[in-house]
């Protein structure tokens, strides 16, 4: 018989499984759940997206399109980045459609980092950034961000991570899990640690256009001399209720795109046609839907927040994506311990802190991409089962 564990990749096989997909599995052990769990809008992608990829389908485009994606759609995201954000890229040669953002985080971290070279993560964030260095020959460096200092990344914080080695700085915001973002003014702070090195940036904002309290999201690209060095990651999944269909986007100066170009070129050819169309009307006529599902979901943020705060379970108010990061520290159990029990005693899941990095302990991850009933529902248990755990201690003393 082959011996798997010695032909198999030591990179692979070191890899950790995602912390989140732990509790996701459990799920199915479990009847009656109410899930706060999963990233991704309980909206149906509107009508008039979904008409044009079936329209599409029926005029026979099935085809492979360019390696970069359609022209019209890079031209569509060219004039949505400008219209939104104020960041010009050229179509021609500096934008590529991707496989879903993540695929265009991958294609960053591939086309920037050598072996040794060290990537700076801030933590909490979404799980994908290390072990994708890590594939790349590259070493993951985490950097803890605080409550106290709203989840942001600060400059000294940066600055004293910063070593010869370093590479490429990765910039989750708005941020999942906690729901922080950085302001121009926070992101200036940091484009004067950058300043005067070849440190490179990769920017994701997928949760761009989900920003709450009048904050509008501001793009590292668009601080003074930070183009030169910033890679934005940005596509459909969130903005437009389009998890399913795979679409994302990278924009970058032409010398950084002509390499992830090439990477792309190989692994992937072409994001899917179908989805590419759908795509290019959510550009053109999604603004509106944009804005609809953005108060909607500020209405579930306010709601959620309350509702912790009136538990007992005090919880940073977020300013961006969809999701509450709430301190659980003090309820003498471990993070995981703590979500583990309410699943099981209440039957309500949400993630654990430490599945976004060390520094998640003492923390939760609650989503808010669902219904009012049933956020509302998943609050009642929640309040059962704190009074539970203080019944329980309050015995012990």
């Amino acid at each position: 018989m082959i011996n798997y564990e010695k032909v198999l990749s030591e990179k692979a096989k070191g890899l950790k499984p995602s912390g989140i997909r732990k509790f996701f599995d459990m799920l199915d052990e479990i009847k009656g759940v109410i899930a706060l769990t999963v990233g991704q809008p309980d909206f149906v992608t509107p009508w008039h997206i979904r008409d044009k990829a079936i329209k599409s389908l029926e005029d026979g485009e099935t085809y492979y399109t360019s390696n970069s994606g359609l022209f019209t759609l890079r031209e569509e995201i060219s004039k949505y980045l400008s219209r939104r954000f104020g960041i010009e890229y050229d179509p021609k040669n500096e934008i590529i459609v991707t496989i879903g953002g993540s695929e265009g985080i991958d294609l960053a971290i591939r086309a920037i980092v050598n072996s040794g070279d060290e990537v700076i993560i801030p933590t909490p964030s979404f799980v994908c950034y290390g072990p994708m260095t890590e594939m790349a020959g590259g070493v993951p460096v985490f950097i803890s961000t605080y409550e106290k200092d709203k989840f942001k990344l600060t400059a000294d914080a940066l600055r004293a991570a910063i070593t010869p080695k370093t590479k490429l700085l990765v910039l989750p915001f708005p941020n999942n899990p906690t729901g922080a973002i950085m302001t121009k003014e926070d992101l200036e702070d940091i484009a004067v640690v950058l300043r005067d090195t070849d440190i490179m940036v990769i920017s994701d904002e997928i949760y761009a256009e989900m920003t709450y309290g009048g904050k509008k999201h501001v793009s590292f690209a668009s601080i003074e001399g930070m183009r030169e060095r910033t890679v934005v990651v940005n596509g459909f999944s969130k903005a437009y209720a389009m998890t399913g269909w795979r679409m994302g986007y990278v924009v970058a100066p032409r010398e950084v795109v002509a390499q992830m170009y090439k990477i792309h070129q190989y692994a992937i050819m072409c994001a899917p046609t179908t989805s590419q169309f759908a795509a290019i009307e959510a550009l053109r006529n999604g603004d509106t839907d944009i804005k609809n599902m953005t108060e909607e979901y500020d209405r579930r943020r306010k709601l959620i927040v309350g509702g912790l705060r009136n538990i007992g379970i005090p919880c940073f108010k977020p300013e961006g994506a969809f999701y509450v990061y709430p301190n659980i520290g003090g309820f003498g159990m471990s993070s995981e311990e703590f979500c583990e029990r309410l699943l099981y005693e209440e039957k309500v899941a949400i993630v654990p802190g430490t599945a976004f990095g060390k520094c998640g302990e003492g923390f939760a991850r609650i989503s808010y991409a669902y219904s009012v009933k049933h956020i509302t529902a998943a609050l009642q248990k929640i309040e059962n089962f704190v009074k539970k755990i203080n019944h329980e201690r309050n015995k012990v003393k």
